[in-house]
């Protein structure tokens, strides 16, 4: 296959017996015997404690929420200090009130704009490694997916269509 640029798919066979194509999009292929994702290529049969998770929160949105937490809690304790509190009336109250759930709504907004990658990790010769990361979690489950497909066929050691070993009853005539 043509690494530089190849425009083309790989086919759904390669000639042998275990090269049965899983999953196939641009940079990230499964068949049943290889996972290969970007430059990286792992055997299926050497990937062992699989599990997903969730990646780390944006920067700038952990910074934004930080950032306005602390300038808040300083505006507090200066107001508590110097008297300030004991002055204001009901509406000042429950304008401080909503100005301090302001941290909660940039993290919720920060999360919804941009959301935590989902991750695939896993043992690939003693070794955790990332194996996949995607921000689609529709792309991620594909994936996931087929990596799992193609683990239990190594586990049962072989692939077998069930439409195609099953014997079609047909009435006798």
């Amino acid at each position: 296959m043509n690494r530089e640029g190849a425009k083309t798919r790989p086919p759904r066979t390669v000639p042998g017996a275990r090269s049965t194509l899983l999953y196939a999009r641009p940079g990230i292929i499964v068949t049943v015997d290889r996972f290969t994702v970007g430059r990286n290529s792992y055997r299926v049969a050497d990937l062992t404690h699989l599990r997903t998770t969730r990646g780390p929160h944006d920067r700038i949105a952990v910074r934004a929420v930080v950032l306005t937490a602390s300038m808040l809690g300083g505006v507090g304790v200066l107001l508590g200090f110097t008297g300030g509190l004991q002055r204001l009336t009901a509406e000042a109250y429950l304008i401080l009130g909503a100005v301090f759930l302001l941290p909660a709504a940039l993290a919720v907004v920060g999360d919804r704009w941009r959301p935590p990658p989902h991750e695939l990790w896993g043992w690939y010769r003693g070794t955790e490694v990332l194996l996949f990361s995607a921000d689609d979690e529709r792309q991620f489950g594909q994936v996931t997916r087929s990596l799992l497909r193609a683990r239990e066929v190594n586990r049962y050691g072989g692939w077998v269509d069930p439409l195609a070993a099953a014997d079609p009853w047909r009435p006798s005539r």
